[in-house]
């Protein structure tokens, strides 16, 4: 993949580059922390998007990955435990001309949050979802989260957790999420191109982010990220492209109906015969999501990275707007003091 570009700067404007988006703060996450690759693409892809900086705004929840705000010189919020996608809807609808940034954990965007982050999704405000998924509380140290594997040993479950871990793309899917992403802290390159593809979507994007505590969590996506492994356990999805994966490039997927299954281009299978990625596709979307080993697959199935989906449909601001400019029409502009006045008020002499 390549390089992200920056643009050409306004006449007699200076560049924007990533120094311009970093903050005199100490960052004070743990040394080695996934998150401090997370902030440094960002930084990056900042200056390339062509945005004022006083029009970025970042509004994080509760969390290691929620002190984003206070390392990126832009407008930013830290706000409340799950809270951070309401915050972000109200200022989405009422400045729509923004570029608004929810940076949010796994722990403060499906557990407490969870209710307001597939509400979001569903009302597909023009925002842009950044998911840190450790699959662990790392602020708290060490608890069990909703991402995290069955029967994982935590100080909160010493004997292995008993709960079923949400799938977080397969949540925004069912919640009608118009963009579905998902990348890896330690993959800088293809880490930028989806912070540039979920700017790019005009309405709510969700990109979960593997990213590794080192403290509580440590190796959790190693097999994902190291290079001896990475060829034969990710698959990296393009655009009309056919599912091709390994290390000799000779591993594929094939579709047989609605089930997948994998198969050896050293078999009699080529290219032509593979399962080819459409992002417009909710229903192969969906089988996406679920290349886990677990009872959906059959076989142990690499882990997608890149955009699973995407679909084009109004976002709420844009509704909201055309909405409020057509009763306006009709009735006129509104008078706050007759509102708040309402029918049924009276004086007493």
């Amino acid at each position: 993949m390549s390089e992200v570009a920056t643009p050409l700067a306004a006449a007699g404007t200076a560049p924007l580059t990533a120094k311009d988006f970093s903050t005199d703060q100490e960052v004070r996450w743990c040394p080695g922390c996934g998150d401090y690759s997370i902030l440094a693409q960002v930084q990056k892809v900042f200056p390339t998007l062509g945005i004022p900086k006083e029009n970025f705004v970042i509004i994080s929840g509760i969390g290691c990955s929620s002190r984003f705000p206070y390392y990126m010189n832009t407008y930013g919020m830290h706000s409340i435990h799950g809270r951070a996608t309401a915050i972000a809807s109200g200022l989405k609808a009422t400045r729509p001309e923004l570029s608004v940034w929810i940076v949010t954990g796994d722990g403060d965007s499906l557990s407490i949050g969870g209710n307001h982050t597939i509400h979001l999704l569903r009302r597909n405000f023009d925002v842009n979802v950044l998911l840190f998924n450790n699959q662990i509380y790392g602020l708290t140290k060490g608890q069990y989260s909703p991402t995290s594997e069955t029967n994982k040993v935590t100080k909160s479950t010493p004997m292995g957790s008993l709960d079923h871990p949400f799938n977080p793309l397969a949540l925004a899917l069912g919640a009608d999420a118009s963009f579905i992403a998902r990348s890896m802290d330690r993959d800088p390159k293809h880490l930028q191109q989806m912070l540039l593809r979920s700017h790019a979507h005009h309405g709510a994007s969700f990109l979960e982010i593997y990213q590794n505590c080192n403290i509580f969590n440590d190796g959790a996506f190693e097999i994902f990220t190291e290079k001896g492994s990475k060829a034969e356990e990710v698959l990296f999805l393009e655009q009309g492209q056919p599912l091709v994966y390994g290390a000799n490039r000779d591993k594929g997927i094939i579709l047989d109906g609605y089930k997948p299954k994998l198969v050896s281009l050293n078999d009699g299978y080529s290219a032509d015969d593979l399962w080819k990625h459409d992002e417009r596709d909710f229903f192969k979307a969906q089988i996406l999501t679920r290349f886990f080993d677990d009872p959906y697959t059959e076989g142990h199935f690499p882990r997608p990275m890149g955009v699973f989906f995407e679909s084009d449909r109004a976002t709420y601001e844009d509704a909201l707007n055309l909405q409020l400019e057509e009763i306006t029409a009709v009735k006129g502009k509104g008078n706050l003091d007759k509102l708040l006045a309402g029918k049924e008020t009276w004086v007493i002499e």
